[in-house]
């Protein structure tokens, strides 16, 4: 009698990459934004202000090439943190694209879009992040 051995074998199940915090990731935001040469780049506390986001990136590109880059770099950077973006808005027109990763909310404008919406004084109550020291 041929007795065979059955070996079974768990799936191998791949660990997804925890989310870090959704204030690391947005100033990972925000220094990929410096990194492309985004100017006037401010990390925004929005949790005393609104329960709907934790925090507001905002950068200016000087031009429709450097806004689809801010926003493709700033994508690839948040994705490699494990993010996934929920939404984009304005990438065709390029004069304010906006991108939704559910608590962390990236704004790149061009310079008079910037200037004409005003993020950071409709949002007054916000408390400004050093990101630059923040993200160490």
């Amino acid at each position: 009698m041929n007795t065979a051995t059955l070996t079974t074998t768990a799936p191998v199940s791949v660990a997804a990459t925890p989310l870090s915090s959704a204030l690391t990731r947005a100033c990972v935001a925000a220094r990929i934004a410096a990194d492309n040469k985004g100017r006037d780049v401010i990390v925004l506390d929005m949790r005393p202000c609104t329960p709907l986001f934790d925090y507001f990136v905002i950068a200016t590109g000087q031009s429709r090439r450097q806004i689809h880059t801010l926003a493709e770099e700033i994508d690839a950077g948040l994705a490699a943190e494990g993010d996934t973006r929920l939404g984009i808005e304005g990438y065709e027109a390029s004069k304010w694209v906006v991108q939704d990763y559910g608590d962390v909310v990236v704004h790149v404008f061009d310079p008079d879009t910037r200037d004409y919406y005003k993020l950071e004084e409709l949002w007054a109550d916000a408390v400004k992040v050093d990101w630059e020291r923040e993200g160490d």
